[in-house]
């Protein structure tokens, strides 16, 4: 090797000594079809949404229970909205499961249930970035395609010993990447290069003994620091009132979030917007409500919930309404018992939680309950 990479004349033999790795030690993954098996595009495609930002452990039991009820993108494709948001709880990043949803009607009714073949056409459909759009190329239809997801940014930054941190060597770690791709078994060998990094070249400790590039491996000596990461900015705090209000049979309102943005199209607990610092004193917070209260009362402690970008606060006010209030746009009235039943986010299960645990509240509200610091 010069400089930490490979010749011309070793890369041909690396892929080809990777493949024969796989082909002896591949994972069995309930989306990956067998030596043999035709591979099934919807498969490859539900499984990638899922494993975005999401561990293999963690899709595996949520991906056999969204393939016993929607086996086909047709079947998925006419469910409604949230019955994919309620299954899809616990995944999180909820805007891949209105892509999915998304995607599965323009596939159903514009590409007559078959999933477009090329990256250029899969790039087009929601929900469908380029590394996703790599994937389903290569897995689903053998499409020479450079895959490049986390596991092979590690591999190709330890094989190639690339110092520079992420995310600045994206590109050049892509490079590297396309260098190494064969023109055959192309499905193969991006599932390859990420088993290698799932299960050999993994983050601490790498197994470099059992590798099949551990002797051409120019980080092998620096591997656990590769690849190199920019220091993460402080996550701000936000802070913010949720209100739980109820009827005198015990139902909770509930509102539906815009489709765009964090948790889109998702049922919540009304709040107050999230801020950085203050938050409205609990008093002037009530005008924020989607009903008014015959009376707020703040209940004790705080909801805390961390977002990718932000730690989030959350104060509570209980109130309850007049009989016979109507819910507003947007909102419903949820009986008793009934949460369960809508697809609510984690943070508004905690919410919910801790409203129904902390329901006798211990004093009445001041004007600067919730506050920044």
């Amino acid at each position: 090797m010069r400089n930490g990479e490979t010749t011309p004349n070793t890369t041909g033999e690396l892929a080809v000594g990777l493949l024969g790795w796989y082909d002896r030690h591949r994972r069995r993954l309930p989306w990956r079809a067998l030596p043999g098996e035709r591979v099934d595009p919807y498969l490859v495609w539900l499984s990638e949404i899922m494993l975005q930002q999401t561990t293999v452990a963690t899709v595996g039991p949520y991906f056999e229970a969204f393939l016993g009820r929607w086996p086909t993108v047709e079947s998925l494709a006419g469910a409604e909205l949230d019955q994919v948001l309620h299954q899809w709880q616990g995944l999180g990043y909820y805007a891949r499961a209105r892509n999915l949803h998304k995607c599965a009607g323009i596939v159903a009714s514009e590409h007559g249930g078959r999933l477009p073949e090329t990256e250029a056409e899969l790039l087009e459909l929601p929900g469908i970035g380029p590394y996703t759009a790599a994937a389903i190329a290569a897995i689903a239809f053998e499409r020479p395609a450079v895959v490049v997801d986390g596991n092979v940014e590690r591999v190709m930054a330890r094989l190639h010993r690339v110092t520079e941190p992420l995310p600045g060597s994206k590109l050049r770690l892509k490079a590297l990447a396309a260098g190494l791709t064969p023109g055959e078994r192309s499905g193969d060998y991006a599932q390859a290069v990420m088993d290698l990094g799932a299960t050999v070249c993994v983050p601490k400790a790498p197994k470099c003994t059992l590798c099949p590039w551990g002797h051409d491996c120019a980080g092998r000596d620096i591997a656990e620091r590769l690849p190199a990461r920019k220091r993460n900015k402080p996550r701000p705090t936000r802070r913010g009132l949720a209100f739980w209000l109820t009827r005198a049979d015990g139902a909770v309102l509930l509102r539906r979030r815009p489709e765009s943005g964090l948790l889109g199209g998702m049922m919540e607990v009304p709040s107050t917007e999230w801020r950085e610092g203050r938050v409205p004193g609990a008093a002037k917070a009530g005008g924020e409500a989607p009903l008014p209260a015959t009376a707020w009362r703040r209940l004790p402690g705080l909801v805390e919930h961390t977002f990718t970008h932000f730690h989030l606060e959350l104060g509570v006010l209980a109130g309850r309404v007049k009989k016979g209030a109507r819910a507003p746009k947007d909102c419903l009235w949820c009986p008793p018992g009934r949460l369960g039943d809508h697809a609510l986010p984690t943070v508004m299960k905690k919410v919910a939680a801790h409203s129904r645990q902390k329901k006798t509240p211990s004093r009445g509200v001041r004007e600067d309950e919730v506050q920044g610091g």
